[in-house]
This record gives structure tokens, C-alpha cells and sequence, in this order.
């Protein structure tokens, strides 16, 4: 059974209580071949489920289980008549999916993944100007209209602050900082091949630490620091931090922001700056049913659905009418950096070969 098998095999593990029409309960959603476990406060909701199968939506995601099942459970509340059927992993492998299958396309949407990766890949996509388009900014939207930012997302370093402290080991400030000798082989980082904010990571580490040109000196001794050790799965990295097998990792700040009460979490905005990519969301070309993605387009970032990620799950408003939760550090007290969206999407084939081939190259 290869990767994009099981993953597919989860769609119909995750929609089999809807289609029964039972109380549906979040499980949480797996990159593909990567188990996780599912977080204690997990969502539960009864779904009313029309018995007309087919009148549905399908829907790609690689966003963790509580935000994406509240959302598609808010949706399924306005839109009872409409299945829902779910695939979660990681943006690469969902984006390989979409590859295979563009000839007949099985989904309607991806929803999230960095909004580079959609981009990088236009073909996969049909443009769609969506109903709250005057609320989003043109910096968080494609020209072309295939992709359409839903949140922004920083880039951070997670650490380990208690581990630190026992070790007399200095908090990370900078990029710079993560090739201390102290860190190496205690980076927890993901293969930017396999997932969106990985790739998004690179491209900013590169753009960071002295560009396009420049910046891989930066990425050469980053991969040595790394030690041979790389992940999979982008929801590994901080979660083994969290877990102490890690002093430092490289995450989203959604991510980061879920050890906010643990006492032993930290994390930074590095300070030669960041980026703030949007998560995506994207209608399939060709896809089975248009009608329902669009409605699925509008209503992620109808005020409705992006107020409710942001007071229950932190995830920042794309909407220029509102306000991220106080929770959050507001992006202009965040330096940024110029991140060049054409270049991510267009170079990112060759991008991602040259960092695999340093990787190897590293004796890992």
C-alpha cells in the first residue's frame, strides 16, 4: 500500500459517520503514514445529513483536526444537504494526489497548505473570485484568483524552555541562532518535500539570511546542524519539542500558539524577520462538484467562519475588517520579510531538489 493509498483510504474512515448520519466525532487527521493522536479536547458534533449522496463536496486539507472538523461542522450546519467528505495530510502528498488524478478529479477543494504550494502548482486550479473578495487584501490573493489566502501565517522557532534551562542553553532570537553547535541534532525540522509550511520555511530562511543567492551558505549550515535528522510530517516538529525529544524546532505560530499555558513552551519571531504566508484554499480544476466548492470558498472566509477560528483556535483573520484574537502579537510588531511569491511558486521544484540534494549530501 503506498502513501497517497492510505490517505485516500482515510476519506472514507473520516466521512463514514457522516454518511450514517451519526454523531460525528474529530478524529484526528493523519499525515500521510504518520499517526497522531487525538488532542484531549476534541470536537463533537450531531450532524443532520441529507440522504441525497449526490449532493457533496470533497475536501483535501492538511490543517490539524480541532479547527478543520469545527469549521466543516459549522459548515455542515448551514448546509445540511451537502456530504462532507474529508482527506487530511500533508500539502505535498495532497498535492500529489491532485497530480494523479487531474484527468478525473475525485476533490472539489484543498483547503490550507501555504499559499506558495498552491501557487506553485496553477495548473491544478480554477480561478474563482469569492464572495468576501473586497475584505481581503491583495497581498493575501492570487491575480489570477486560483488561490485565495484564508489566514496568514507566521513563521517561528519553538523551544523547549525547560530542557534549556537544564542545560544552561540561551532561548533562540534568530535564524542565525539555530546554527549554534549547541543545537545540533536537537533541530526538529520537516522535509520541505512533504509539507507546505516546510517549503515555506526553506524559502524564508533563504530570503532571511541573504537571499535567493546567498541565503543557501545559510541553508548549508542549517542542514549540518541538523545532523541528519528530518521529519516527515510538519506536525512532528512541535510536538517533539513540546515532548523534550527536541530543544528547538521550526513551526507555524498556530502551532506554536497551542503550548501558550504550557510553561515550558516557548517560541520567537526571529529577528532578521519572518514571513506570514497565508494557508490557502483552492477549487479543483475540473472538479466534481463547483457549485458546492465555491460555497465552501465563501464560507471560509465568510466573518462567520473566520471569527470562529480566531476565537476558538487563535488562527489570524485574513479579513481586512477584523482583528486578530489578543492572544496574538499583531503583524506590524513583527518584522517581515519581502516574500517573493513568484519565485517560491515558480523555482520550487528546483528549490526543493537543491535542498534534498545538500541533505544527501550531508551524509544523512
Amino acid at each position: 500500500m503506498n502513501d497517497l493509498t492510505k490517505g485516500f483510504l482515510l476519506l472514507t474512515v473520516l466521512t463514514a459517520p457522516i454518511l450514517s448520519g451519526c454523531a460525528v466525532k474529530a478524529e484526528q487527521p493523519l499525515s500521510v503514514g504518520e499517526p497522531r493522536s487525538t488532542s484531549a479536547n476534541t470536537a463533537e458534533a450531531s450532524v443532520s445529513v441529507s440522504e441525497n449522496t449526490d449532493d457533496k463536496l470533497v475536501i483535501c486539507t492538511p490543517h490539524d483536526a480541532d479547527p478543520m472538523n469545527a469549521a466543516i461542522s459549522l459548515f455542515m450546519s448551514e448546509y445540511p444537504d451537502i456530504r462532507v467528505e474529508v482527506l487530511a495530510a500533508g500539502t505535498g502528498e495532497l498535492i500529489e494526489k491532485l497530480q494523479s488524478e487531474s484527468a478525473a478529479p475525485t476533490a472539489d477543494v484543498l483547503w490550507g497548505g501555504g499559499a506558495d504550494s498552491l501557487a506553485a502548482h496553477p495548473d491544478l486550479f480554477e480561478s474563482y473570485i469569492c464572495a468576501n473578495n473586497d475584505f481581503i487584501d491583495a497581498g493575501f490573493k492570487a491575480a489570477d484568483y486560483k488561490w485565495t489566502g484564508e489566514s496568514p501565517l507566521p513563521m517561528v522557532i519553538i523551544y523547549n524552555k525547560k530542557r534549556l534551562s537544564e542545560e544552561g542553553i540561551s532561548a533562540p532570537k534568530s535564524w542565525q541562532d539555530c546554527l549554534k553547535p549547541e543545537f545540533k541534532g536537537e533541530i526538529a525540522y520537516c522535509r520541505p518535500s512533504k509539507s507546505g509550511s516546510a517549503y515555506t520555511q526553506l524559502c524564508t530562511m533563504i530570503l532571511a539570511n541573504g537571499g535567493k543567492t546567498d541565503g543557501w551558505d545559510y541553508v548549508e549550515k542549517f542542514v549540518k546542524n541538523l545532523d541528519g535528522h528530518i521529519f516527515e510530517s510538519s506536525s512532528k516538529c512541535h510536538k517533539m519539542v513540546a515532548s523534550g525529544d527536541y530543544l528547538i524546532g521550526i513551526t507555524i505560530e498556530k502551532s506554536a500558539l497551542t503550548y501558550r499555558d504550557d510553561p515550558n513552551i516557548g517560541f520567537c519571531y526571529p529577528t532578521e524577520g519572518t514571513s506570514a504566508v497565508p494557508d490557502a484554499i483552492s477549487i479543483v480544476k475540473g472538479c466534481p462538484d463547483e457549485k458546492n466548492a465555491k460555497l465552501f470558498v465563501d464560507f471560509v472566509t465568510s466573518k462567520e467562519c473566520q471569527a470562529e477560528q480566531r476565537d476558538d483556535w487563535d488562527r489570524r483573520p485574513v479579513r481586512n475588517d477584523m482583528k486578530a484574537s489578543a492572544a496574538l502579537t499583531d503583524l506590524r510588531g513583527i518584522k517581515l520579510i519581502d516574500y517573493d511569491f513568484s519565485w517560491a511558486a515558480a523555482d520550487k521544484d528546483e528549490i526543493i531538489t537543491r535542498f534534498d540534494r545538500i541533505f544527501d549530501a550531508s551524509g544523512s
